[in-house]
């Protein structure tokens, strides 16, 4: 647990985000991604390990030119 560097007031629990993200014209969702979610506001933290996974996802869906992509997070 950490304190919400965003909000300065919630605590961060375990739990599973969406993360969306753009890269020209690629929109990629990936949903259920293990982050550490802060309590009062809702903010994101993901750890590095899972950042390079969600990255890597985010990478080869922008090489095989899709346009939308959602995705499920598998550990």
């Amino acid at each position: 647990m950490m304190k919400c560097v965003i909000c300065k007031s919630g605590e961060t629990c375990e739990g599973q985000t969406t993360v969306t993200l753009n890269r020209g014209e690629s929109t990629i969702i990936i949903k259920d991604v293990p982050a550490q979610i802060c309590e009062n506001c809702g903010e994101y933290y993901l750890s590095e390990e899972i950042s390079a996974k969600v990255m890597a996802l985010a990478e080869n869906t922008v090489k095989h030119n899709a346009e939308v992509e959602i995705l499920r997070f598998v550990a």
